[in-house]
């Protein structure tokens, strides 16, 4: 058994005391696990405290607690024989509802049609956590589909904002679709969480929950057991509370996989993105896009992106001005290109092989062909009625009109010619001799969790993430200040294609000039209940 001193058990136990392990960062957890000074089984144990403590957030939809124990003692006798499998091992990790477990817990999309519905297989991101030693408590809510900003388009209800003043009539929402990661890490519940970026939904939560949140290159990170929405534009990714901890999660997720035929098939060096905590960033060109600076911006997201410029200047960067024309396009070309997939890939949800099948009760079948077909027609519009949600419904909907013999040659394939002038853009900016772009992630702070927003009110929620994706490009959105009313605001950096190092060489050198300390929820961190 591991010893653990007076201070660590103090640091471990006093789960209202935000200086305790729910303040710590990852590469501090895993320094303390390196040391010895506690164990794998009281880390997750506090770290369980915690979640049992701030279940009015309903961030975690299914736990896994029992098997986290038992792979916490197993880490545990694995360093105490000299044989940790690196800084992940022991180390407690949340997962969106989103990736396939071969475990206990369901895999339901946070959506009705897949309920009940357990993978008889493992994802290949969730694998590679489970082979460094990490140590899954549970699934964590979503978007139904990853469809939606606000993580409250689930069947298991909205996550609340950690940072919200009260969790009920001023409750803010997370961020979607992986609002309930970005909560879970700024809550102080787990130390990393897997989340999925279609067109920012790990960014844009991060920067409403005050953590880091990072989309790898397209392909980085395998999608295989990742259930699909918009397959040319959903990328695994995942939250971390510092871009330094992000710097120790990347290369572990990473790497070619036979299993998905566009993962990277580039081998990943041993000290990839592996960076030293302190950085300047001489020689460093940061373009600022003047196309960015839209109307709507208020004056105090003006002033994050100056004082994120001046960050970056202080590390010792050029900073640039720079074009990037057809951002103005991104939004409809990105719903245009995501529903018509998204129509194409929930297709097989149809309640005969598995998930959620609508009653049969009042269709008539008898042995005449034309009455089972009607009465199969039947269950499948009963089925996929009841068991997808208004958002998912619409974008179906969306999706199959754009793909329609009427309506293809004006949207969808425009789209996609829309969508390769973007990718230009940015390879224009690249080859101009920038090295990264720097953006607000949203063009607001969080917002009220009961207003009842227009659909396309939300869906300009991720335009200043949304083009970054359209272009496959990595990003990552750091956590830089708190607005007037004391929520968190971010800012956004986006890295040429494969090129996540740099991205995270600039984060973390403006991490440096940051005071992470004022990013506590401290209302959660004094507890919940």
């Amino acid at each position: 058994m591991l010893k653990s001193n007076a201070r660590n058990a103090k640091w471990l136990v006093n789960a209202r005391n935000f200086t305790s392990i729910k303040g710590k960062s990852l590469a501090e957890a895993s320094k303390a696990l390196e040391t010895q000074t506690i164990s794998a089984l009281e880390l997750t144990n506090a770290c369980i405290e915690q979640i049992e403590a701030t279940r009015q957030l309903n961030m975690f939809v299914a736990d896994t607690f029992e098997s986290a124990r038992q792979l916490a003692k197993e880490s545990d006798i694995r360093r105490s024989n000299g044989n940790a499998r690196g800084p992940l091992d022991g180390i407690p990790v949340g997962v969106k509802d989103i990736f396939c477990m071969n475990n206990e817990a369901p895999t339901t999309c946070g959506s009705k049609i897949l309920e009940g519905f357990k993978s008889p297989y493992e994802s290949t991101v969730t694998q590679r956590l489970l082979d460094a030693g990490a140590i899954p408590l549970g699934k964590l809510n979503m978007d139904e589909f990853g469809m939606g900003s606000a993580t409250k388009y689930s069947k298991f209800g909205s996550t609340i904002n950690p940072w919200s003043k009260d969790f009920d009539k001023n409750a803010l929402v997370a961020g979607g679709s992986s609002g309930a990661s970005a909560a879970a890490i700024a809550s102080g519940c787990v130390f990393a969480a897997l989340g999925s970026d279609t067109g920012g939904s790990v960014r844009q939560p991060a920067a409403y929950c005050g953590v880091t949140g990072i989309k790898p290159n397209y392909g980085r990170i395998s999608r295989h057991g990742m259930i699909a929405y918009a397959s040319s534009l959903d990328t695994p990714a995942f939250f971390t509370k510092t871009a330094k901890d992000a710097s120790i999660v990347l290369p572990l997720l990473s790497g070619p996989d036979g299993k998905d035929s566009t993962a990277i098939q580039d081998s990943i060096s041993p000290g990839w993105c592996q960076l030293p905590s302190s950085l300047n960033l001489n020689g460093l060109t940061v373009g600022v896009p003047k196309e960015y600076f839209v109307q709507e911006l208020p004056e105090e997201i003006l002033n994050v992106w100056d004082q994120g410029i001046k960050h970056l200047k202080e590390a010792g960067a050029r900073v640039v001005e720079t074009s990037l024309p057809l951002t103005k396009y991104a939004l409809p070309t990105y719903y245009i290109l995501a529903c018509a997939e998204a129509s194409s890939n929930l297709s097989r949800y149809d309640g005969v092989r598995y998930g959620h099948r609508a009653t049969t009760e009042g269709i008539a079948v008898n042995n005449d062909d034309s009455n089972q077909a009607n009465a199969l027609h039947d269950l499948y519009c009963r089925t996929r009625s009841e068991g997808f949600g208004e958002e998912v419904q619409r974008r179906i909907l969306s999706g199959t009109f754009v793909l329609s013999a009427g309506a293809f040659n004006d949207y969808y394939e425009r789209a996609v010619i829309v969508r390769e002038r973007i990718r230009k853009d940015f390879a224009n900016s690249f080859e101009s001799g920038i090295d990264v772009l720097l953006t607000p992630t949203t063009p607001t702070g969080p917002f009220s969790l009961h207003g009842n927003a227009d659909p396309i009110d939300m869906f300009m929620n991720d335009i200043m993430t949304i083009p970054a994706s359209l272009a496959g490009l990595p990003s990552i959105s750091v956590p830089t200040a708190l607005s007037a009313d004391g929520f968190p605001l971010g800012l956004q950096l986006i890295g040429a294609p494969k090129e996540e190092d740099i991205i995270l060489q600039a984060a973390i050198a403006m991490e440096n000039q940051i005071n992470f300390n004022q990013f506590i929820p401290t209302r959660v961190y004094e507890g919940t209940r």
